[in-house]
């Protein structure tokens, strides 16, 4: 098994994989010396990453092996179906997985998912559209959302004005 430790604009990230794919990647809540050498195995999972990061890449094209349950592993190849800035609930995916029931399974799978941004778990929201426990923490998944935004380059205040004047549209059409 492979290793090494990359700095991300969220933290240091540690990457685990060999000839089988990538197993693990996972932001940390220390500090860490990055990797000087990345392995052969791993340089294609972090140059993807680093695109990622830069705006440059909106889906990921790696070997992946990661570790769980058969109900975990049917959860995350889910979650590789959510697109590029968009959300779903754990309601939504419970029903794609064919019980509408299973909410409780489907996010404890989500949190257990081994291949943090790869595997989108932070595109998972709650049914009234919060956001909810995030294994790396609400600000990361949030600055995900945010990154992956069609609206990140507006302003806080800009989205709210745009929020704002669509509901007071919408309301004087209804009145009309």
């Amino acid at each position: 098994m492979e290793e090494c430790i990359i700095n991300t604009p969220l933290g240091f990230t540690k990457i685990t994989g060999d000839l089988d794919g990538i197993n693990s990647v996972t932001v940390l809540n220390t500090e860490e010396k990055t990797t000087d050498i990345i392995p052969e195995i791993l340089e294609d999972c972090v140059m993807q990453l680093n695109e990622y990061f830069e705006g440059s890449r909106k889906q990921f094209s790696l070997k992946l092996n990661p570790q769980g349950t058969d109900f975990q592993k049917k959860v995350w190849k889910q979650l590789e179906k959510i697109p590029y800035g968009k959300t779903l609930s754990y309601l939504e995916i419970s029903k794609l997985l064919g019980d509408s029931k299973a909410i409780r399974a489907v996010a404890n799978a989500n949190g257990k998912n081994p291949l943090w941004i790869i595997i989108p778990c932070h595109r998972v929201i709650g049914s009234d559209g919060r956001l909810t426990g995030y294994a790396g923490g609400l600000h990361r998944k949030q600055w995900l959302l945010n990154h992956e935004s069609p609206f990140k380059q507006l302003s806080f205040f800009l989205r709210s004005l745009i929020v704002q004047n669509f509901i007071i549209f919408s309301f004087n059409i209804k009145l009309m």
